[in-house]
């Protein structure tokens, strides 16, 4: 491979502006927030409220559309909703008390003595009159919602060592309240006569969360250690570890009904426990990819809410397991532009995939279209081939919306999806065996499968020369096999051979349409741009923030362009190698998509929405 010959990486020479460019958007932002959230809750009437860490709050209505935003406080670093979400309370050093429906303060509680210590925890009590704030000196304190005066304080974990206070929980009935301290060890206090009750000791790890049954007979409390355990205060051994958990349990909720306790762990699933007494587990609810901050149980006790790290409210029925809100459970965002009249863009943002009349901006989706990872369209505008969550991709005959054939690979999920020029053969991948499989769209049958398509490496992306024959397999190497970070591989189709290998761990790939350029989306936040026949390294190109979801060259074969995390999409002359413009977009870009005459530019987006943008004022400066 030889040296780059292009701008260093990272290039710092373009500054990034600002894009109002957005001719059309098509979907809504559902569920999607530009934060970590922190604490979420059901309304009365079925809607939403969440809160970010960084102190926005928004109100969803039940299928995710939002409906109001209000800009609190980036100063604090806990929050949490009262039990009817009318009240949020926040902390830091001081107890901050929110109005949910407009956002307003309500009043500010400051902490007692001359260094007050840090809020730690905070519980509103069932009945929503009383609020506990748990501190980083171990003591608890509890305070009079509609007075704001503190009702008593309790030593509840060890002052010296300091020994924060971790979780705080009261019982639904109002007699006690529970603590859990760093010094991994759970209280439950009387809650008129601050008395202890009991001292639960087990965990061998930290407490992050505490839940109380709805009868207060149980108290669950989570662990790091692999478990939540199950207690009967004032017995003071656990009647039973809930084990099936991975390495940390994160947070814990009970139904209303007490039909369910929910547990989230540390591989973001969450469990549900029907009878935890007796450890019978319920459905195990997965689509998270990233930590798993809070839960919360829809009033009747059939609906839960979570999130956390990975920014997007999910809502589940939990007498089925089934998501019913919320994204595409660990997909981006893939979009695909449907050439022909009238131009369609099809979209997998969503629970199901939907599909727009470009012109119009109506979703004319046929129906039966499933969940999905990733959609592409062939070039004649035939086929549209939808990779499932499931064993099977779909085509589509798009000229007639119609299901044409289901497509079964050996194991779920179907990773990317693309067609051959001649729109004759639909190419797929399975990352979890590794191979690609090709198959003869007018038959729906297999006629090649690829095995360790990507040289023992997960398979991220896959791209097809303009001469029909390659096709590009990339991805990333988890064990460092050869010292390497992934590796790209292009495969003779005819031979079934392999043509060669360049060892880049990447996360996209393209070739430009004359078939001269492979371009591939690096690790280190920059594309590569190599010579496809001698594999020879022609530029690099840096400047990306975050990762580098996805590129793609126009139809010309002049620009090639990326988008990525840090909302950026960047433009480059292929001719020189000269960035030409960054355009800073208001969200994550997980796919991009070229209108078959080079007009529009497609983004598919990380809050599910897709933008329509003319391009030649895109590259304006």
């Amino acid at each position: 491979m030889s040296t780059p010959v292009s701008t260093p990486h990272p290039d710092d020479a373009v500054q990034v502006r600002p894009s109002p460019l957005v001719h059309r958007v098509f979907g809504e932002p559902r569920f999607h927030t530009d934060g970590d959230i922190a604490a979420v809750a059901f309304a009365a009437d079925g809607s939403l409220f969440s809160i970010d860490e960084a102190g926005v709050l928004r109100h969803w209505a039940s299928d995710g559309k939002l409906l109001a935003r209000h800009f609190l406080s980036d100063l604090e670093t806990l929050w949490q909703f009262s039990p009817d979400a009318k009240l949020l309370a926040s902390g830091n050093d001081d107890l901050l008390l929110w109005d949910v429906s407009t956002g307003q303060l309500v009043s500010r509680i400051e902490q007692a003595g001359e260094q007050p210590a840090w809020v730690t925890a905070i519980a509103f009590s069932a009945d929503g009159r009383t609020v506990a704030t748990g501190h980083d000196d171990g003591m608890l304190r509890m305070w009079d919602v509609s007075t704001q005066k503190m009702l008593g304080e309790i030593q509840a974990h060890p002052a010296t060592p300091k020994k924060a206070v971790s979780a705080i929980s009261f019982a639904p009935k109002g007699e006690f309240i529970a603590t859990a301290g760093e010094d991994r060890t759970v209280r439950v206090w009387d809650e008129f006569t601050h008395k202890k009750v009991a001292e639960l000791k087990s965990h061998t790890d930290r407490i992050p969360a505490l839940a109380w049954s709805p009868d207060a007979k149980l108290l669950i409390s989570a662990g790091w250690d692999t478990s939540a355990r199950v207690w009967r205060p004032p017995h003071t051994d656990p009647l039973m570890l809930l084990n099936s958990h991975a390495d940390q349990v994160t947070t814990v909720a009970y139904s209303p009904d007490g039909k369910y306790l929910a547990c989230a762990d540390s591989d973001f699933d969450i469990y549900l426990w029907t009878d935890p007494e007796s450890a019978i587990r319920g459905p195990v609810l997965q689509g998270h990819n990233d930590e798993i901050r809070c839960l919360a149980f829809s009033p009747d006790g059939t609906k839960l809410a979570s999130a956390g790290a990975d920014r997007v409210v999910h809502v589940w029925d939990v007498r089925d397991g089934k998501l019913l809100a919320g994204p595409n459970p660990k997909g981006r965002h893939s979009i695909a532009v449907i050439p022909g009249t009238p131009l369609r863009l099809a979209s997998s943002g969503g629970p199901k995939v939907r599909i727009w009349d470009v012109n119009s901006g109506e979703e004319i989706a046929p129906t039966g279209l499933c969940a999905a990872f990733s959609v592409a369209a062939s070039s004649d505008g035939k086929w549209l081939g939808i990779g499932g969550t499931d064993y099977f991709t779909q085509l589509w005959d798009a000229t007639e919306g119609k299901l044409s054939a289901s497509l079964e690979a050996t194991k779920p999920p179907i990773g990317h999806v693309t067609f051959t020029p001649d729109s004759k053969t639909l190419v797929h991948t399975s990352p979890a065996d590794g191979l690609v499989w090709l198959w003869t769209c007018a038959t729906g049958q297999p006629e090649l499968i690829l095995i360790e398509a990507a040289d023992a490496c997960t398979l991220e992306t896959i791209a097809i020369h303009p001469n029909g024959r390659w096709i590009a397999c990339g991805g990333i190497d988890y064990m460092s096999t050869g010292e390497r970070d992934g590796a790209v591989c292009v495969w003779d189709v005819p031979s079934k051979q392999k043509v060669y290998t360049i060892d880049v761990g990447v996360t996209a790939l393209a070739f430009d349409p004359q078939g001269k350029y492979l371009a591939g989306a690096s690790l280190d936040d920059a594309v590569y741009v190599w010579d496809a026949e001698t594999q020879d390294t022609v530029f690099v190109f840096g400047g990306s923030q975050q990762n580098i979801n996805t590129i793609c060259f126009d139809p010309s074969g002049s620009y090639l362009v990326s988008g990525g995390d840090d909302g950026t999409v960047r433009a480059w002359d292929v001719l020189s190698g000269r960035m030409l413009i960054a355009r800073d977009f208001d969200t994550a870009v997980h796919s991009l998509a070229f209108s078959p005459d080079g007009k529009f530019l497609f983004c598919g987006n990380g809050n599910t929405t897709c933008y329509q943008v003319e391009f030649k004022k895109f590259l304006e400066e």
